[in-house]
């Protein structure tokens, strides 16, 4: 929604120390997470009618961004059991 923090951060803080050992000691993962903040940075520009694009493309970008959030949680589970 409009005005939300979907920074991972944000939506997990419990793995706080799981996302920095992660992006430091994983490429694999950095590289997911950058293109998830990437992501979710062209999808607060939209929403701030920063640029104007199609609704679609718009919900394409949320739905992708679903997408690489779980392959980040899934991976902080993985490295947190």
């Amino acid at each position: 929604m409009f005005g939300e923090e979907h920074d991972i951060p944000h939506e997990f803080p419990e793995y706080k120390e799981v996302i920095e050992k992660l992006c430091r000691d994983d490429t694999a993962f950095e590289g997911i997470y950058k293109e998830y903040h990437a992501l979710d940075d062209e999808i607060r520009k939209i929403e701030q009618n920063v640029e104007a694009v199609s609704d679609t493309y718009a919900e394409d970008l949320k739905k992708k961004r679903v997408l690489l959030k779980d392959k980040i949680y899934a991976a902080l589970k993985a490295q947190a059991a």
